[in-house]
């Protein structure tokens, strides 16, 4: 029965996805065709061109999160590879870049693919396994079959990190890591591959990232130490380290490399932010910059400008004559905490992250503002009913309103809660001036009514009823009632005139949501028992129960306004839409690699937001 109600709903379109998964080295990539960039976001590759905004496509069937990419030389194919669990195979994909379709599945590396590299001709990919696995494995892709491998570096070395394949030799390749450098070369014929390790002599360095020169003749190595290491492919003799200064050496390391187009310089992406242009053959530093985050990859576009993108999630566009750098993407790259709509307004949305507040644009998923506390995580956030503050909750127990537009701090209640405001609602004006009440619950159990003048922020009362964080706070229409879950397992159903409970309703369960069905008659609730209960709201009774995931927490929460449809997310990274009366999955989204935190239908009832512990926002098609 379970089986077969799972096998009838319809898929939901991904339509649009903000992020990037910044920690993937070399994890953005710019097409050979001059308008597509690739990079990775959880278990998606994302294929974004870059003349027409928010044209994505989404290659998925990863089925944890993509550690590495790479695109073949002709444009032709994609590959990229993912992390499992201990003791499974990760799978590589190739994808058809033209078509937007898999071409075959590789697997033999156990645990992660850390690198991988194309052929200058497109005949084979060369890949290597992380530490737990140690191996480099050479694929055939006419066939799609292994051809042979090897253990990626000896005992006496450490683990290997990087790969590149040479430019004109399809039977080259390098590769380097913990004290170790070495040229591979592939015998197709013997179906054999021959390692010989480069002499570095008495530097002991950790390559993280290679490239090789355009004639094949060197191949450069950036290193944990902040150099850049210059050796010789023919002797396979260490030539040259840079910069010559020791004091110029970058900090954090060089995390990513790449040759100028014109052959005479090289680009260095490093951990602290830096990236800088190196001259040839010396190495010396003729200018560099500072950007929001490690650079993780440098990719050019034209043979004057460059992009970069950094562990922030950040996205730079950078000309190479003077550095000047544009920020052309930017997201989240902390847990998503919240996400609200304004009232009947479904053209911004504001998302709320361990790091900041950003409000953006629905339609082309641009950022328009950002508000930051130094060192504060914001819990949850709200618009006011007329859409002129966005009222936010903190985890120093303060609530703060900003103005949506300038990111101006308007008014902060201190000592709202103690320690964090964990939950918000916020009530229509009480009278013509403009007076409302915002609701707000708190870890330490309490749920408030604040009453908000112009002049005075006033606590009207405090109900002390939940031993745990309060969870979600759904106001009624009529502002006189309100439902406060909470994760010591009941939800309440509280008097806003007498402040004193109305209902109660206990369930085995951490409730994470509750939302009223649009006639009030009934509540919906989710939590970590896996279910959503239907109650009723008069007497606080439970009506049913649907098993909802298979396997995981219930995050979120939200009913459409005419009550047939509601939509759940949670750990199990499936965004699913019920039919409220009959209780059975009309669409499913899978495309999310860590757990959902929210998920919200937008008002006009197109599409749904679902936002991550990764940092992605995804919006999804929604016609029901």
């Amino acid at each position: 029965m379970a089986v077969a109600s799972l096998v009838e709903f319809k898929t939901l379109r991904l339509e649009s996805a903000i992020g990037f998964g910044g920690s993937v080295h070399q994890g953005l990539i710019k097409h050979p065709d001059g308008v597509h960039t690739v990079y990775s976001l959880g278990s998606t590759v994302v294929v974004n061109n870059t003349k027409k905004p928010n044209t994505q496509d989404f290659l998925q069937g990863h089925t944890n999160v993509v550690s590495c990419l790479a695109v073949s030389k002709s444009g032709r194919y994609i590959a990229s590879g993912q992390v499992t669990h201990m003791g499974f195979q990760a799978d590589i994909i190739i994808w058809d870049f033209r078509e937007r379709r898999l071409i075959s599945r590789l697997t033999l590396h156990k645990v992660k693919v850390e690198a991988l590299a194309f052929s200058p001709s497109d005949i084979y990919l060369a890949s290597l396994g992380a530490e737990d696995d140690n191996s480099v494995i050479v694929w055939d892709l006419q066939k799609n079959v292994a051809i042979c491998g090897s253990p990626a570096s000896k005992d006496s070395s450490g683990v290997t990190l990087c790969l590149a394949y040479l430019n004109h030799d399809d039977n080259v390749f390098v590769t380097g890591g913990h004290s170790t450098l070495r040229v591979w070369e592939l015998n197709p014929a013997q179906r054999k591959v021959r390692a010989t390790d480069c002499q570095t002599g008495q530097i002991k360095r950790i390559a993280k990232c290679i490239t090789v020169d355009r004639n094949d003749e060197f191949m450069y190595c950036g290193t944990t130490t902040g150099d850049l290491l210059q050796v010789n492919l023919k002797t396979k003799l260490f030539k040259h380290s840079g910069p010559p200064k020791e004091k110029d050496l970058f900090s954090m390391g060089v995390l990513s490399v790449a040759l100028s187009p014109k052959n005479d310089s090289v680009i260095v992406g490093c951990g602290d932010g830096t990236v800088a242009v190196l001259s040839l053959p010396k190495l010396g530093i003729l200018k560099s910059t500072k950007l929001s985050g490690s650079v993780t990859s440098i990719t050019f576009d034209t043979p004057e400008h460059f992009f970069a993108g950094t562990s922030y999630s950040n996205t730079y566009h950078i000309s190479l004559n003077d550095l000047s750098s544009t920020l052309v993407s930017t997201c989240h790259y902390a847990p998503v905490n919240d996400i609200c709509f304004p009232v009947d307004s479904s053209d911004v949305f504001a998302t709320a992250s361990d790091t900041d507040i950003r409000i953006w644009n629905a339609h082309t998923s641009r950022e328009l503002l950002r508000i930051a506390v130094p060192n504060l995580e914001c819990k949850c956030i709200t618009f006011r009913k007329d859409g002129s503050s966005l009222i936010s909750g903190w985890n120093d127990g303060k609530i703060r309103a900003f103005g949506p537009q300038s990111g101006r701090l308007q008014y902060e209640i201190n000592d709202a809660h103690k320690r964090s405001v964990t939950a918000l609602a916020v009530s229509d004006p009480t009278n013509q001036r403009g007076d409302f009440r915002i609701v707000s619950g708190g870890e330490d159990g309490q749920v408030r009514i604040w009453k908000i003048t112009k002049q005075v922020q006033l606590l009207e009362d405090a109900m002390k009823e939940h031993k745990g964080t309060v969870t979600c706070i759904k106001l009624r229409k009529n502002n006189l009632e309100c439902v406060s879950s909470s994760s010591d397992g009941s939800c309440i159903i509280w008097d806003l005139t007498r402040f004193v409970r109305n209902q109660v309703l206990f369930a085995p369960s951490f409730f994470k949501a509750v939302s009223y069905y649009p006639d009030e008659s009934q509540l919906l609730t989710s939590g970590t028992d896996r279910k959503v209960a239907y109650w009723e709201a008069y007497d606080g009774s439970l009506i049913r129960e649907l098993e909802a995931s298979q396997s995981d927490t219930i995050n979120g929460l939200d009913i459409t306004a005419d009550g047939k449809y509601f939509v759940i997310a949670g750990s199990d990274k499936l965004v699913k839409v019920y039919r409220y009366e009959e209780g059975d999955v009309a669409y499913v989204g899978i495309g999310h690699s860590t757990d959902i935190m929210k998920v919200k239908i937008s008002p006009d009832h197109k599409h749904i937001i679902s936002v991550s512990a990764d940092g992605a926002i995804f919006s999804w098609l929604f016609y029901p």
